[in-house]
């Protein structure tokens, strides 16, 4: 997960070229979502939603100080928007974007503890995956989020807690 601040988008790169810039950060946006999610259909809905919103703005977005915080935020919003929705449909089969699993893990560990994050509330899931996934902090996740840094907290402890029982793992 050192890899977090590989590429990301500053004022300082001076980033104005939208198709350059989704081509190069895409994919990442596309693993965020699709850990959120949960499925590639519903990843990429909330990828090209983001997107599809980023475009006519991207004059004003490519000037904010970290874009892909911005534009990581808009994919958070339209998972957050799509639960909301609450639309029961038929899911896709789960075939994992590549790069999703990056963990050292034998993949039976690694499906078991995808399916324990699959299984979160969405709120929790989100938590769980922006702390360990991508690797960001409370108050980063409060901000990506709009909910308090103590909600943060509270929805990973009982996320981690959530898996770890759900894993069989309740010794501390």
């Amino acid at each position: 997960m050192g890899t977090r601040d590989q590429g990301r988008g500053s004022r300082a790169e001076a980033i104005t070229d939208f198709d350059a810039w989704v081509s190069a950060r895409g994919p990442d946006l596309l693993r965020l979502a699709y850990v959120l999610t949960g499925n590639r259909a519903d990843a990429e809905d909330a990828v090209q939603d983001a997107l599809s919103r980023a475009l006519p703005r991207w004059d004003r977005i490519c000037r904010a100080d970290d874009v892909d915080a911005y534009v990581r935020r808009m994919v958070v919003n339209a998972n957050v928007s799509g639960w909301r929705r609450f639309r029961r449909r038929e899911t896709p089969t789960t075939v994992p974007v590549d790069g999703v699993a990056r963990s050292g893990l034998p993949s039976e560990d690694r499906d078991a503890l995808w399916q324990a994050c699959r299984a979160l509330p969405p709120d929790q899931r989100t938590a769980v995956v922006l702390r360990f996934y991508e690797d960001l902090d409370y108050p980063e996740i409060a901000a990506l989020t709009g909910v308090r840094e103590g909600s943060v907290r509270s929805r990973v402890s009982r996320g981690i807690a959530t898996m770890r029982t759900a894993l069989g793992d309740d010794d501390d």
